[in-house]
């Protein structure tokens, strides 16, 4: 089945999930996620506070792999964003041995990349459980450049249930 087939099969089963529920989990999009990319190895958004709280040189690489519109809406601090469907990384210059947590809305769009990065060479890759809609929704900081942002893009009407409506940017998606 092709990248696109996925993600609406993913579409439909996460609409039939959230009519079915108040609140769609991360875990159980985690779990719907590693049924297409079982490799994936997960962060949580408590863990990945803590990496980021350490000194600089032991802090993760954060690779944002959304579009450029969502990421001008805000993204996580120091988040460099790069194609979701990107393939090579010599530009970002990565070093090998660098812990890289990769993130989008929810997961799908990151976990669809980490095969490319550790092809690439990058080892410890990984990706953030719930994405920045679990990071938002849980009152985590979130920028717009260095700026300190509220809101995130919703990626569309659809997904952008998954957003609290404090942290849901209102002219899009609604």
């Amino acid at each position: 089945m092709n990248q696109r087939a996925w993600l609406v099969a993913f579409a439909v089963v996460f609409v039939v999930a959230a009519a079915a529920a108040s609140q769609v989990r991360s875990e159980n999009l985690a779990a719907l996620i590693g049924v297409r990319f079982p490799d994936v190895e997960w962060v949580d958004t408590a863990v990945l506070a803590e990496w980021m709280n350490a000194p600089p040189s032991k802090a993760p690489l954060l690779l944002d792999v959304r579009s450029e519109e969502e990421f001008a809406v805000s993204h996580l601090r120091g988040a460099l964003r790069i194609e979701p469907g990107q393939q090579s990384f010599e530009s970002l210059s990565i070093d090998e041995s660098r812990q890289v947590v990769v993130y989008c809305s929810v997961g799908y769009r990151s976990a669809a990349i980490i095969d490319a990065l550790r092809a690439s060479g990058i080892a410890d890759v990984r990706n953030l459980r719930g994405g920045i809609f679990t990071w938002a929704n849980e009152g985590r900081p979130l920028f717009q450049g260095e700026a300190p942002a509220s809101t995130v893009h919703p990626y569309g009407e659809l997904w952008g249930v998954l957003l609290r409506d404090d942290v849901r940017e209102p002219s899009l998606g609604d």
